[in-house]
C-alpha cells in the first residue's frame, strides 16, 4: 500500500470514528476550507520593509537572529510567500505593512498612495488572495522617542495622523481592486519606560487622533479598521497609552474591530478567554496569533494550549464570520520559510481539531449539569484520529503531507535562498 493509500485507508476509518459522533468529516472539510488565514508578509524579512531596508527597527519592535537567506528586495518576498503558500491547505490573505511599499524614490510615509502597492495587488490576484494592511508606526525618527499618535507635540501627531488616513485609503484600494474588505489595524508603540504621572492626557490625545483618522466614512465591503492593545513593550515597560482597556472602550463606541494579540498581555492572560467576552459588545475581531515565551516575543505559531484554545472559541460559538485570523510571529533564527509553514499549518490545523470536536453534545452535557461527562468526553476527544483527517485534507488541498513539506524548503533554501 502506496502513502496516498494509506492515508485514504486511514481516513475512512477515522470518517467511520467521527460519524459516530455525529460529525461529517466531508463537511467538517468544507467549512475549513473556507475560513481564512492571514499570513503576515514580516515573517520573511524581519519587519525590515522597502523603505529603508537597512534601516533600525524601533518602537518596541525586535528580529533576532541572522539565519541565511532573508527577502531582500519585493520580487524575493513574493517569491518566498507564494512557496510558503503552497504549502498550506485552505483559504489564505496577505497581511502587509506599510513600509513594504514599492517605489523609484523616497516616500515619506504621510505621502503613501495605492500605487505604491499595485505590484501587490497584481500578486494578489494572480495568487487568489486577499489583502490586509497596517500603517507602519514604528522604525521612523518621528517614532523614536516611542509616542507616536499621542505625542505632546501636535506636529508629530498630525504627521501619523496623516499617514494612517493615507494608509486607510491603501487599504479601501486592496478591497475594491480584489473583492475582498482589507482589515487595517492600527498599532502605536506609545508609552513611557518609566512610571508616568499622566496616564489620561496620552490617551485622549491618542482617542482624538484616532477620531481624525477614522472620520472619513469608508464602507465596510471595501476596508475594515481595527485597533491594537498592548501591555508592554521595550521602552514602554510601565505604561501604554493604547490599553487594553482604552482599545475595548474605543472599538465598542466607534465600531471598529478590536484586536486581541496573543502577546499583548500579561503572561498569565490568554487572548481565548477573551473573544466571547469581547464579541458581545464589539461586532468584529482581528486576532493576532503569536507565541509569546514570557513576553510578547512573537515565536512560531506552535499547536499548543492556547493556539487550540483560540481556534475553539471561534468554532464553539460560530464565529468564524465575525473572527478575523491573522498571524503575526517574525523569526530570524530559523529558516523564515519553514516558520511560516509550521505556524501557519498549526492554526489551520487548530480549526480542523475545533469542528471535529462533538461540540453539540458537549454543550447539551454541559446545560444538564453533567460535569463529569463533560470533563471525561472532552478528554477522550483529544485522542480522536484528527490528524488522518488532516492528512486527508492536505492530499486533497495537493499540498504535502506531513513532514514532507520540509525536504522542498531545505531545497528551496540550498537552491535559492543561500544564494542572495
Amino acid at each position: 500500500m502506496n502513502t496516498t493509500e494509506q492515508i485514504q485507508s486511514s481516513y475512512v476509518n477515522a470518517q467511520k470514528i467521527f460519524s459516530e459522533l455525529g460529525i461529517d468529516c466531508e463537511k467538517v472539510m468544507e467549512i475549513l476550507n473556507q475560513i481564512p488565514v492571514s499570513m503576515h508578509c514580516w515573517q520573511g524579512d524581519d519587519v525590515s520593509g522597502f523603505e529603508n531596508p537597512d534601516g533600525e527597527l524601533t518602537g518596541g519592535i525586535q528580529a533576532t537572529g541572522s539565519y541565511p537567506g532573508k527577502a531582500k528586495s519585493p520580487a524575493q518576498l513574493r517569491a518566498d510567500i507564494d512557496f510558503a503558500m503552497s504549502m498550506i491547505p485552505g483559504k489564505l490573505r496577505l497581511n502587509l505593512h506599510a513600509i513594504y511599499l514599492e517605489s523609484d524614490t523616497p516616500v515619506e510615509r504621510d505621502e503613501i498612495k495605492p500605487e505604491h502597492f499595485a505590484k501587490w495587488v497584481d500578486w494578489a490576484r494572480d495568487a487568489r488572495v486577499g489583502l490586509d494592511f497596517n500603517p507602519s508606526c514604528f522604525s521612523h525618527p518621528l517614532s523614536a522617542d516611542n509616542m507616536t499618535l499621542s505625542h505632546p507635540d501636535s506636529e508629530v501627531r498630525d504627521f501619523w495622523v496623516r499617514h494612517c488616513i493615507a494608509s486607510r485609503k491603501v487599504s479601501e484600494y486592496f478591497g475594491k481592486e480584489l473583492g475582498s474588505p482589507s482589515v487595517m489595524n492600527i498599532w502605536v508603540p506609545d508609552g513611557y519606560k518609566d512610571v508616568p504621572v499622566d496616564r489620561l492626557s496620552p490617551r485622549k490625545r491618542l482617542a482624538e487622533s484616532l477620531d481624525r483618522i477614522i472620520a472619513e466614512p469608508i464602507s465596510k465591503q471595501y476596508h475594515k479598521d481595527a485597533v491594537e492593545s498592548k501591555l508592554f513593550g521595550i521602552g514602554t515597560e510601565a505604561y501604554t497609552a493604547g490599553s487594553n482597556e482604552f482599545y475595548l472602550g474605543y472599538a465598542a463606541t466607534r465600531d471598529v474591530l478590536l484586536c486581541l494579540d496573543a502577546g499583548h498581555f500579561h503572561p498569565t492572560e490568554v487572548i481565548s478567554d477573551k473573544i466571547s467576552s469581547a464579541s458581545l459588545y464589539v461586532e468584529e475581531l482581528l486576532l493576532h496569533v503569536s507565541r509569546p515565551v514570557r513576553w510578547d516575543s512573537d515565536h512560531v505559531v506552535m499547536l499548543d494550549d492556547e493556539t487550540q484554545a483560540i481556534a475553539s472559541e471561534i468554532i464553539r460559538n460560530d464565529l468564524t464570520e465575525r473572527v478575523n485570523i491573522g498571524l503575526d510571529f517574525f523569526d530570524a533564527s530559523i529558516n523564515r520559510i519553514a516558520a511560516w509553514v509550521i505556524g501557519t499549518r498549526n492554526m489551520k490545523k487548530a480549526l480542523l481539531k475545533a469542528l471535529l470536536e462533538p461540540t453539540a453534545q458537549l454543550k447539551d452535557i454541559e446545560s444538564k449539569g453533567d460535569f463529569t461527562s463533560r470533563l471525561a468526553f472532552l478528554e477522550e476527544a483529544k485522542s480522536l484520529p484528527w490528524a488522518a483527517v488532516w492528512d486527508y485534507y492536505c492530499l486533497q488541498q495537493d499540498v504535502p503531507v506531513r513532514a514532507d513539506w520540509l525536504k522542498d524548503v531545505k531545497q528551496y533554501e540550498q537552491e535559492v535562498l543561500l544564494k542572495r
